[in-house]
């Protein structure tokens, strides 16, 4: 359907009224959202009688700082050292709280999180840092070392080779 000078008085006085472009096209019938703010903006329309965002938005008072404590003491998650070519499991132990948080952690501090992100109590280790992001501890659980690939005999090729033919 074309625009015509009715449609397009139609249009002015919709989008005077505070309706959206959707609103408008179904009104109009015949035409899409995409199709009414093309005219629009070829119109020139901008002034609006009512903002289609909402009326205001909930002020959030911040959050009080969280007091900086001592380094923790308390064991910390440690892989077990390999040795044996499978893959060694990784030993959870209940983690301290870190002294760094998100607005305190340093360029080169440990950036190991401690804690669910969701709850207030959430901290960073905040230790001193080597090369990476974490410190030395974080790093040796972080970045395990590759395991040994498999190499396959003979008889294991010709049994995946069977499941093609």
């Amino acid at each position: 359907m074309g625009w015509t000078d009715e449609r397009v008085e139609l249009l002015k006085k919709l989008w005077q009224d505070g309706l959206s472009a959707s609103q408008i096209a179904k009104q109009l019938g015949g035409v899409t959202r995409n199709a009414v703010i093309g005219k629009v903006h070829r119109l020139g329309l901008s002034g609006r009688a009512t903002p289609s965002k909402p009326a205001r938005t909930v002020f959030k008072a911040p959050r009080p700082a969280r007091p900086v404590t001592a380094a923790p003491s308390a064991p910390r998650r440690i892989a077990e050292p390999v040795m044996h070519a499978q893959p060694t499991p990784v030993r959870y132990v209940e983690e301290a709280p870190g002294m760094a948080t998100v607005l305190t952690l340093g360029a080169h501090m440990c950036k190991w999180p401690i804690g669910d992100p969701a709850l207030e109590s959430f901290t960073f280790c905040g230790r001193r840092s080597g090369e990476g992001p974490y410190c030395h501890e974080h790093s040796q659980v972080a970045y395990q070392p590759p395991s040994a690939k498999k190499k396959s005999s003979a008889s294991e090729l010709a049994r995946s080779l069977r499941r093609y033919i």
